[in-house]
């Protein structure tokens, strides 16, 4: 079925913006401040910067992060937390480097480089077999089999997410597909734009993982309809929360049980709810041993994460 005439604004608008990241993704822009974020009053404290990776474009992850937020900010009144969004996930991964965030929400490729300038695992974000990579077909689409997307292209958010790049790609690798030479790999920015780079045919397949599947699902259903799940990854383990190693040395436990009790009232299952996360898990730097090792047979067999 054909995209209907109601979306034709919209397409026109994501096919610009295909365009777009598809002839300008290696450039490398400058980051500029973003608008989406709301920071309590900051006269009298100085306040910790919250920043997730891009699992939303910044305004949608604002949008539902904040209620968290503002739990966080109630359950560790000492020092206010505000929430930051980044523009992409090279904007963000700059972020880490410069040890910009007090607290970090990365993926768990993300959360090993963390490691490396000084921040420290106390959750994961959500449960384990959720991470797990996702292949999005069109329901008219004529692959019928991962050797079927030979010579045809593939969205993915970014070289470096984990769930939705990394991991779909070694399951194309496992399947006799040489992914530098066998198909076209395009990378658009987002969770969202990845998906509805399929929804639009200009990518016959796209990569992502279960919580921006659902949220497309919640936030676009029409398009969704036309949209099938292909086949799935193997899981492996969650997004981090990670603080930063100069913040109080008790922070981060306090931080950790703030978070493994949101389950225990209304507010904070809504709050989960809204950010597509089962519950939250204590955790710590070994826990991510698994990624290191997963990693290090990725860029072995297939390609290294950062492409220049």
């Amino acid at each position: 079925m054909k995209p209907t005439a109601a979306f034709v604004g919209m397409m026109a608008l994501a096919s610009l913006a295909f365009i777009l990241v598809s002839f300008g993704h290696n450039q490398d822009p400058v980051e500029k401040p973003l608008p989406y974020s709301h920071a309590p009053d900051e006269n009298q404290k100085p306040t910790y910067r919250l920043i997730p990776h891009p699992l939303y474009n910044p305004q949608k992850l604002v949008e539902e992060f904040q209620p968290l937020v503002d739990y966080l900010n109630r359950a560790l009144p000492e020092t206010p937390i505000r929430i930051e969004a980044s523009r992409d996930y090279q904007a963000f991964e700059k972020k880490i480097r410069a040890r910009e965030a007090d607290i970090l929400m990365p993926n768990p490729w993300q959360a090993i480089e963390a490691m490396k300038v000084g921040y420290h695992v106390v959750a994961m974000w959500g449960d384990a077999d959720d991470f797990r990579g996702i292949f999005i077909l069109r329901k008219d689409s004529k692959v019928k089999k991962p050797s079927d997307l030979k010579g045809k292209a593939i969205s993915y958010p970014s070289p470096t997410a984990l769930a939705a790049a990394i991991m779909p790609q070694y399951f194309l690798f496992t399947q006799g597909i040489d992914i530098k030479k066998d198909i076209q790999n395009v990378y658009v920015g987002s969770q969202e734009s990845s998906i509805m780079n399929v929804f639009l045919g200009a990518t016959a397949a796209g990569a992502t993982w279960p919580p921006p599947w659902r949220q497309f699902q919640k936030d676009h259903p029409a398009q969704a309809e036309q949209l099938t799940v292909a086949w799935e990854t193997p899981s492996l383990i969650n997004n981090a929360v990670m603080v930063r190693d100069n913040l109080p040395p008790d922070f981060g436990q306090r931080l950790q049980q703030a978070l493994l009790d949101l389950p225990k009232t209304a507010e904070g299952q809504k709050i989960l709810k809204d950010i597509e996360t089962a519950r939250f898990h204590a955790a710590n730097d070994k826990s991510y041993a698994i990624v290191r090792e997963y990693v290090e047979r990725f860029e072995k067999e297939v390609r290294k994460v950062e492409i220049p």
